[in-house]
C-alpha cells in the first residue's frame, strides 16, 4: 500500500476541486442544472435534496454563501437524528467532495455534505461523517502515526427479480438470478445450462459470467467521476455475487468514495433492469457478502506495519494493532456487522470470519496479512467480519479506534494460526475466540465495552446510546416478533 501521489489540479474536474470558487468554474465549464446534496445518516443511508445550481455558485463572498452559512433541513425526520422539538440541523456543502453526478438525467453536482448545529455552529454529534473526521484527528494527536488508508472489498449480489413482504397472516420473500444454481432444471425455452454452482462463482469467463458488462459499466462510470476502480470480477456465491474494489486511500474520503460507489452500482443496476443488493446474506446455503477491510497506518509517508524480520514481516506496532481489533471485535460488530441478517452470514462453513485470530494469507482468521507484495508499503491487515450494510465512516472510525487501543496498551494478539481453523481439532478450537453469533450479542459487548471509543471525543456516549437503542428497537425487537416462515415447518402440525 504505497503512499498515493498527490493529485493535480489540472481541468477542475470534480474530485479535484477544493474551493467554492473552483465549484463555480466546474459549474459554469459542465453546464450545471442541478446541485444534489448528499448526507448520511446514523444507519449508513445516503440522503438528499437538490437546489438550482444558482443558489450554489451565484454569491459575492464565499463567508456569506451557501457554502460557509448551510442549509437548513427537518433532522427530527431522519431515524436517529433530532427530536421534534429540536428538528433543525444545517447542512454544509463540502467542496472537495464535488463530482458529476453520472445517474441524473439532467447535468448535475453531486456534493456531500457536513452537518452542524444551527444554534451554536457546531458540527454535529451525531453526524457519522464528524465522528470519521474526529477520528482521523485524534490518530495524529496520538503522535502514533498521521495518516490511516483503508480499503474495503464491499461485495454485493446483482439480482433479476426480488419481492417480499409480511403483514398480520402471511410473510415471504422471493428472489431470483438467471444465473442462479436453483434454475438448473428451469423450463427457459431453451435453457442453456451456465448457472453458477454454490460456492462455484468465483471468477469464471462468460458464458457463466453474465454480468461482466454491468461491472465494466459501473467500474468506467466511477473512474469517470474520480473514483479509483482497481478491479472487478464475480465472486464466490451462485446468482450475480460481484466485487469491484476501489484503490486505497484515508478515512474520510475512502467513505465519501464508498458511498459514491454503491450508488452508482445500485443505479447502473437498476438501468440494465436488475436491483443490486448489499444485503449480507440473501441466499441460503451458500457465501454471504462480506466487506473485507485493508487498513495500515503511515507516518511522515513511511508505512508502520511493516518489518523485515517480523512474522509475515508485520511490526511489533502492527502486532498491538491486531491485538486492538481481536480484543474489541465483539463490539465493533455493533458497528461492522450492524443488522440481523449479518450473523447469518457469521456462520462457520461459508468462507466467514468467526475465529478471532490472525494468520499471513489463511482466509478462515479473523484478521489476514496478506502476502501479494514484499514491498514495505504493501504491508497492511484485512480484518474481515465486516459486512456491506455498515455505515463506513463509523465503522472504519470504530476500527481505528480499537487498533490504536491495542498499540496504546501493547496489546498482544498471542500467536498467529497457520491453518485452517475451520478444521482444527475440538481440544485446539477451545483456545479459539469467536466472533458474536448474534446482533444482540453485539449489541449487549458494545454496552459493555466502548471505552476506547470515547477518547478523544471521537465517539460520545450519546452516540452509543442512540445506536444501541435504535438498534434494538428497530432491528432486534421487529424481527423478534413476526412469526419465520420455518418455524411454520418445525412447529404449525406439532
Amino acid at each position: 500500500m504505497p503512499a498515493p501521489k498527490k493529485k493535480k489540479n489540472k481541468s477542475l474536474s470534480g474530485p479535484f476541486c477544493r474551493t467554492p470558487r473552483e465549484v463555480g468554474l466546474f459549474a459554469k465549464e459542465h453546464h450545471i442544472e442541478i446541485v444534489d446534496l448528499k448526507y448520511i445518516d446514523i444507519f449508513g443511508a445516503w440522503q438528499h435534496f437538490s437546489i438550482p445550481v444558482s443558489d450554489l455558485t451565484d454569491f459575492k463572498s464565499v463567508d456569506s454563501s451557501l457554502w460557509a452559512e448551510g442549509i437548513g433541513i427537518d433532522g427530527s425526520s431522519i431515524q436517529g437524528f433530532q427530536e421534534i422539538h429540536e428538528s433543525d440541523i444545517l447542512l454544509i456543502p463540502d467542496p472537495s467532495t464535488v463530482r458529476l453526478d453520472p445517474i441524473c438525467k439532467h447535468p448535475t453536482l453531486s456534493v456531500i455534505c457536513d452537518i452542524r448545529e444551527p444554534a451554536t455552529g457546531q458540527s454535529y454529534s451525531r453526524d457519522p461523517r464528524f465522528i470519521a473526521k474526529k477520528a482521523e484527528d485524534y490518530l495524529k494527536k496520538t503522535k502514533i502515526a498521521d495518516t490511516s488508508y483503508w480499503g474495503p472489498e464491499a461485495e454485493f449480489f446483482i439480482f433479476d427479480d426480488i419481492r417480499y413482504g409480511q403483514n398480520e397472516n402471511s410473510g415471504f420473500y422471493f428472489l431470483d438470478s438467471s444465473e442462479g444454481n436453483w434454475n438448473a432444471g428451469r423450463d427457459e425455452r431453451p435453457n442453456l445450462g451456465y448457472k453458477q454452482k454454490n460456492k462455484g462463482g468465483y471468477c469464471p469467463v462468460a458464458p457463466h459470467d453474465t454480468l461482466q458488462d454491468i461491472r465494466t459499466e459501473i467500474m468506467l462510470t466511477l473512474r469517470g467521476i474520480g473514483i479509483p476502480v482497481e478491479v472487478h470480477h464475480h465472486e464466490v456465491a451462485t446468482a450475480g455475487q460481484c466485487e469491484i474494489a476501489i484503490r486505497y486511500s484515508p478515512l474520510v474520503e475512502m467513505a465519501d468514495n464508498l458511498m459514491m460507489s454503491k450508488y452508482v452500482i445500485k443505479n447502473i443496476a437498476r438501468k440494465n433492469n436488475k436491483v443490486a443488493t448489499f444485503m449480507p446474506k440473501p441466499i441460503f446455503m451458500d457465501n454471504g457478502s462480506g466487506m473485507h477491510c485493508h487498513q495500515s497506518l503511515w507516518k511522515n509517508g513511511r508505512p508502520l506495519f511493516y518489518d523485515a524480520t517480523g512474522y509475515a514481516s508485520i511490526s511489533q506496532l502492527c502486532k498491538w494493532y491486531l491485538g486492538g481489533l481481536l480484543k474489541h471485535t465483539a463490539s465493533l460488530l455493533a458497528f461492522a456487522a450492524p443488522t440481523t441478517n449479518s450473523y447469518k452470514r457469521l456462520v462457520p462453513g461459508f468462507e466467514a470470519p468467526v475465529n478471532l485470530a490472525y494468520s499471513a494469507s489463511n482466509r478462515s482468521a479473523a484478521c489476514r496479512i496478506p502476502m501479494y507484495s514484499s514491498h514495505p508499503g504493501a504491508k497492511r491487515i484485512e480484518f474481515r467480519p465486516p459486512d456491506p450494510l455498515c455505515n463506513p465512516y463509523l465503522t472504519f472510525a470504530a476500527m481505528l479506534m480499537a487498533g490504536l487501543d491495542g498499540i496504546q496498551n501493547k496489546i498482544d494478539p498471542g500467536e498467529p494460526i497457520d491453518e485452517n481453523i475451520y478444521e482444527l481439532d475440538e481440544k485446539k478450537m477451545e483456545k479459539v475466540k469467536h466472533a458474536p453469533k448474534s446482533l444482540e450479542e453485539a449489541l449487549n459487548a458494545l454496552e459493555a465495552d466502548h471505552g476506547y471509543l470515547l477518547k478523544g471525543g471521537v465517539f460520545t456516549q450519546d452516540v452509543i446510546n442512540t445506536w444501541l437503542k435504535l438498534k434494538r428497537t428497530i432491528d432486534i425487537d421487529q424481527v423478534r416478533q413476526r412469526p419465520h416462515p420455518w418455524e411454520f415447518h418445525l412447529y404449525f402440525d406439532q
